[in-house]
């Protein structure tokens, strides 16, 4: 039996019938069509799903929809401003080459932003445990951590 759930996802009212058993993860992909919330591996170990729930790193795949119901929910599409100028965040992964095949990056970015958020002045050693739970297979993560301190520069952090 379908529930009704309402979201506010980057900015905007979302109300849906889902069913009850339903991931949060297929909730924005195949219902929101947002696609840039990727499944990696269905267990919560790679980070590839990670959103933004009430300004939290979340990994989309480890909660149900029907969890997220009244939250304030943010993914990758979400993050650029509406002249297509990118996030602070974004910026720097692109500008310190913290992607290569890009798999990876919008749950990393997602979950640099929560980083910053909450340790604004992290060093190499804090990022890089904080970031644990995001795996990336192209980098040796380097320029990961640069791009996530020069994001929290530009973002005020």
């Amino acid at each position: 039996m379908p529930v009704s759930l309402s979201f506010t996802v980057n900015d905007k009212k979302v109300n849906a019938q889902v069913d009850p058993r339903i991931l949060l993860v297929e909730f924005i992909r195949n219902d929101l069509r947002l696609t840039g919330t990727h499944v990696g591996c269905d267990t919560g170990q790679c980070g590839a799903c990670t959103v933004l729930v009430d300004g939290v790193a979340v990994k989309s795949c480890t909660i149900l929809a029907v969890q997220a119901n009244g939250s304030t929910i943010g993914t990758i599409e979400g993050l650029a401003a509406a002249n297509g100028e990118l996030h602070p965040m974004q910026a720097a992964f692109k500008d310190c080459h913290g992607l290569q095949c890009g798999f990876c990056t919008p749950g990393m970015v997602l979950s640099a932003i929560d980083l910053v958020a909450r340790h604004p002045n992290a060093d190499e050693a804090k990022i890089r445990a904080e970031l644990e739970g995001n795996m990336c297979r192209c980098t040796g993560y380097h320029n990961i951590v640069k791009a996530v301190k020069q994001g929290a520069a530009a973002m005020g952090k």
